[in-house]
Order: structure tokens, then C-alpha cells, then sequence
């Protein structure tokens, strides 16, 4: 069984009518994953298919809506894999300047 088939398949068992293309959905899911997050390539998938919904889009207005994905998830300004701002790990001299500025000095505590 190929990737057409099997969405073919799929939609028959979603109770959908549904066309898909499948190169364009590779694609994108590829660009998200690697710019953005691992797990960006199917969430991205799954969204734009649920706009396409939403929207009752034809075949060129999905081709709209995933250009718009691609083009965000290309300019998104933190590469896969690398954490967030408020992800990063704070240093622990960090901690205890922040602890001493809002309890006082701790070690005038003991």
C-alpha cells in the first residue's frame, strides 16, 4: 500500500471526502519539523487540514494556507531543538541574587 492509498483508506474510514496532497503535506511537515519542533510537522499537518475545513477550502486556497505555514515556520526566529528564552537554564549564582533580592541575604537567616 502507498501514502495515496492509504489516505484514501483513511478518509473512507474518517467518513470524510477529502483531498489531499500528499508531496505538499510532506513537504511542509519536513520545514515545520526542522525550523520549529520535532513534533511541528504533524500538528502543523493536522492544523492546516482543519483550517482547509473550517474554511471549505479548495485545492489552491489549501496551497494558500500552506504557504503561509511554510513562510512562518521559515522565519521563525529559533531553530529546532533550541529552547525557549524562558526555557533556558538560569545560572545559580542567577537563583541566589534573585532569592537575596526578595527574602533578604539567606545566609543572615541561619
Amino acid at each position: 500500500m502507498n501514502l495515496h492509498d492509504w489516505i484514501d483508506e483513511l478518509c473512507d474510514v474518517l467518513d470524510i471526502d477529502a483531498e489531499a496532497d500528499e508531496a505538499l503535506l510532506a513537504d511542509l511537515a519536513g520545514i515545520t519539523r526542522d525550523n520549529v519542533h520535532p513534533a511541528a510537522g504533524p500538528v502543523t499537518a493536522f492544523l492546516l487540514g482543519f483550517a482547509a475545513g473550517e474554511q471549505e477550502a479548495d485545492p489552491d486556497a489549501v496551497e494558500k494556507l500552506a504557504a503561509k505555514a511554510q513562510g512562518l515556520a521559515e522565519s521563525w526566529d529559533r531553530p529546532a531543538g533550541a529552547p525557549a528564552a524562558e526555557d533556558e537554564d538560569v545560572e545559580i549564582e542567577e537563583i541566589d541574587e534573585l532569592a537575596d533580592a526578595a527574602y533578604g541575604d539567606a545566609d543572615s537567616l541561619a
